[in-house]
C-alpha cells in the first residue's frame, strides 16, 4: 500500500471511530510506529485529523466552542429522549435524592421524573429547576448563572455540593474519552460538575454518542468515576468495550 493510500485509509478509520492509537494503526497496516506518526503528522497538517497523546482523533473531536442551549436542544433530540427514558431505571427508591446536572438530556430526565415518587432534587440548572418546581422537593444551587447553558456556577455552588451526599447524580458532558475523561469548555462549569460527581453514591452519565470520542478544554472527572453510561445505539463497539474494560456499565437506548 502506498503512503497516500494508507493515509487516506487512516483518515477514514479515525473519522468512523473518533479516536485511534498509534500502536493500533501500526498493527492494522503492518508498519512501524514511526511511519504511523509521520502519516498522522501529514494528515494533521491537512486538517483531516488532530494528533493527541498516543494517537489521533477526528478533526471535530477537539472542540473549543460551545453551542447555546437552544441549538443543543434540537441536536440529536430523539436519541436524547431515549437516553432520558432509559436513565430513569437508575432513580433511587421513594425518599431518595438525586442531583441533576445542567444540560438538554438531564432536562429531559427532569420532565420524566415520576410524580408519585418522593424525591429530593438538587440542581444547578434553571430549566431543570423549572420542570421540577411543585413536583418534588427542590434545592437549586446558588451562584452566577451562565447565559449559554443556564447553569449556576461559582464557589457557592461548589461549596454546597461538597457538603452533600446524594443517592444518584445524572451528569452530562460535552466530551468523553477514556484518556481525557469527562470534559467541558468552561472552567467554572467544570468545577461544579466535578463537585457534582464527587457528592453522589452512583454516577450516571447521560449523553448521546456524538460526544463520545470528543475532548473538550477542561476535564472534570475521570472515566473511573463513572458507574453507568447511558447513550444511544450509535456508540462505536470499540469505544463501548473500552469503557466496559474500565468498569463502566454501558446502557444503549
Amino acid at each position: 500500500m502506498y503512503a497516500e493510500e494508507r493515509q487516506q485509509a487512516i483518515a477514514e478509520l479515525i473519522g468512523r471511530r473518533g479516536r485511534v492509537s498509534v500502536a493500533d494503526l501500526a498493527d492494522a497496516y503492518d508498519v512501524t510506529t514511526e511511519t504511523v506518526r509521520r502519516d498522522l503528522a501529514a494528515l494533521d497538517r491537512l486538517g483531516l485529523i488532530r494528533r493527541v497523546h498516543g494517537g489521533a482523533v477526528s478533526a471535530a473531536a477537539i472542540t473549543l466552542g460551545e453551542k447555546g442551549l437552544g441549538e443543543r436542544e434540537h441536536t440529536n433530540a430523539h436519541a436524547k429522549d431515549r437516553i432520558a427514558a432509559a436513565a430513569l431505571e437508575h432513580l433511587p427508591a421513594d425518599g431518595g435524592s438525586i442531583v441533576l446536572d445542567a444540560g438538554t438530556t438531564t432536562s429531559r430526565i427532569a420532565a420524566r421524573l415520576p410524580a408519585d415518587r418522593d424525591l429530593t432534587v438538587v440542581t444547578n440548572s434553571i430549566p431543570v429547576a423549572t420542570r421540577c418546581t411543585g413536583r418534588h422537593t427542590l434545592q437549586i444551587l446558588g451562584g452566577r448563572v451562565r447565559g449559554v447553558t443556564q447553569a449556576v456556577v461559582g464557589d457557592q455552588a461548589v461549596a454546597t455540593l461538597s457538603a452533600l451526599r446524594v443517592d444518584v447524580a445524572f451528569v452530562g458532558a460535552n466530551g468523553i474519552t477514556a484518556q481525557h475523561g469527562l470534559s467541558t469548555p468552561d472552567f467554572d462549569e467544570a468545577a461544579v460538575k466535578s463537585a457534582l460527581v464527587r457528592c453522589a453514591n452512583l454516577v450516571v452519565v447521560v449523553t448521546d454518542s456524538s460526544k463520545i470520542g470528543r475532548e473538550d478544554l477542561v476535564s472534570f472527572a475521570a472515566v473511573d468515576a463513572v458507574d453507568v453510561l447511558v447513550t444511544d445505539t450509535d456508540l462505536d463497539a470499540g469505544a463501548r468495550a473500552e469503557f466496559e474494560n474500565r468498569g463502566v456499565e454501558v446502557v444503549l437506548a
